[in-house]
């Protein structure tokens, strides 16, 4: 392994935990994402990135909750961005973001991920699980990342 490939490797931080597909288990996703942000000292993203983990795991715990299934939540942090993800096994249930305004069942947190997030979106698979994953930007505003 070259250098380069050693030092990005050692850049990167990395958290990830499995929890049970209920209210309980993302609330806890919340905490834990939290409690992590910190003690990586990431202090100026905990407020939008707590929302972000609460929505998304939230979601997997009401939409994408299959009996006996639970879900995961991962971050990575580079040098300038955050990446969360929280996968599910309902991957024949893709999330839809509630146009603003609009009169949906569901969807409307989605406005708020959309909002605090720089992007989002869902991976597929491996059958039967989905990915949504969200990036907040770790640089300061104005900062150009290099």
């Amino acid at each position: 392994m070259n250098d380069e490939v050693s030092q990005l490797l050692a850049s990167v931080r990395q958290f990830g935990i499995q929890l049970s597909a209920t209210p309980r288990g993302a609330r806890l996703a919340r905490l834990l994402a939290v409690e992590q942000l910190r003690t990586w000292g990431l202090h100026a993203v905990v407020e939008p990135v707590a929302q972000i983990v609460a929505e998304l795991a939230n979601n997997a715990a009401t939409h994408g909750q299959v009996s006996g299934r639970d879900f995961q939540v991962e971050m990575f942090a580079l040098s300038d961005v955050l990446r969360i993800e929280v996968t599910d096994t309902r991957g024949d249930r893709i999330p839809r973001m509630c146009l603003p305004g609009g009169v949906a069942e569901s969807g409307r947190g989605l406005l708020l991920v959309d909002a605090l997030a720089r992007q989002w979106g869902v991976r597929q698979g491996p059958t039967p699980r989905k990915t949504v994953w969200a990036e907040v930007d770790l640089a300061p505003q104005g900062q150009a990342s290099t």
